[in-house]
């Protein structure tokens, strides 16, 4: 794994913002993180935007009943896109954020190579995500402030409660060495594709 906390990474040109919805960033139902994450992400879109970099939000679909069910409340992106500077919102339906929404062909066609991922959740959507654009060969940076999830409960005869600091962290492991770790989302830059 390719981490850097001392010097910013090169730059990107392109920001997948994951799962960013309302249910999972304000109320009882955010994750543990929520004001930091937030915090991080409407910093990145606001340098990635005065940059021209390609700004993109995934948008998941949950299931009926759902606190992601499409047309509820928790379902609407929490940060909006700006429509005007060309920023796109991709809906899905799985954790990966390649699989049948056209973001591949997206990124191609603007020119991009190089991307940094944001969001939540980290061992699920934004790990999903990540891994198949490092498999698709983009340059990917993840900032570690930047993406949050929740507790694992406990679970009788395997384990106590694994903090969703500590999932975070085995989600940007499990990525193995192509992933680019940055400690701050300060620390990274954005460019024109």
């Amino acid at each position: 794994m390719s981490e850097s906390s001392a010097h910013p990474a090169k730059p990107v040109q392109a920001l997948i913002v994951v799962d960013m919805q309302t249910a999972f960033v304000t109320g009882e139902g955010a994750v543990p993180e929520a004001a930091r994450v937030l915090g991080r992400t409407t910093d990145l879109i606001t340098r990635a935007r005065a940059a021209g970099a390609l700004v993109v939000q995934l948008q998941n679909d949950g299931e009926p009943g759902s606190v992601d069910e499409p047309g509820t409340q928790g379902w609407e992106i929490h940060l909006p896109a700006d429509a005007d500077r060309g920023e796109r919102i991709l809906r899905k339906t799985v954790d990966d954020g390649f699989e049948e929404t056209g973001l591949a062909d997206l990124l191609a066609e603007s020119g991009v190579r190089d991307l940094a991922i944001c969001g939540v959740q980290s061992e699920m959507c934004v790990m999903a995500t990540a891994r198949t654009a490092l498999e698709l060969d983009f340059r990917v940076v993840l900032p570690h402030d930047a993406h949050a999830t929740y507790d694992i409960p406990a679970a009788e005869g395997i384990s106590d409660v694994v903090p969703a600091a500590m999932v975070s962290r085995v989600a940007e492991w499990a990525l193995g060495d192509e992933v680019e770790i940055v400690a701050r989302a300060q620390d990274v830059d954005f460019t024109k594709p």
